[in-house]
């Protein structure tokens, strides 16, 4: 029969699980509610934060609007302007020597709270899983080292 945690040893597992989670921070997750979803994964001094419209489940031969806020440790936003951003996009499963199916061009859109960064509206050929694979440099090699994220989506 499992008991209650005194709270001396429920503080004990709190401080045991926050120290782990700070040690071992978690490299990607995602936030969700009924109107927002996004998948955040950090690469480098990088965080990338990634949104599909229609609410990350788009369907093969409509169009999708996809976007990247890039921000930097301490929360600055890099805008487009400042990265140079390439979005690969691969049908799943793949080789390494894959080619990709899609390349499309980025440009600086407003999203949310966002303003100028890397988004492109793309048209899935099929159903099925797609990987998008976004990888950047700063225009100044100073501003922010080589990143690169990717994410799986699903295309109904």
């Amino acid at each position: 029969m499992l008991r209650p945690l005194s709270k001396n040893k429920s503080l004990k597992l709190l401080l045991i699980i926050g120290t782990f989670f700070y040690v071992q921070p978690l490299q990607k997750f995602s936030y969700s509610n009924p109107a927002i979803a996004h998948e955040v994964e950090v690469s480098g001094d990088v965080a990338v934060t990634f949104h599909l419209e229609p609410n990350h489940n788009p369907r093969s031969g409509e169009k999708a609007i996809v976007w990247f806020a890039l921000t930097r440790r301490g929360g600055k936003i890099i805008p487009l302007s400042e990265c140079n951003c390439q979005l690969a996009i691969y049908r799943e499963p793949r080789s390494s020597n894959t080619q990709p199916l899609m390349q499309p061009q980025l440009k600086a859109i407003s999203a949310e709270k966002y303003r100028g960064i890397p988004g492109t509206e793309i048209i899935f050929p099929q159903a099925g899983i797609y990987q998008l694979e976004l990888k950047g440099t700063a225009k100044n090699n100073n501003d922010f080292k080589p990143f690169k994220t990717s994410y799986s989506v699903t295309v109904r």
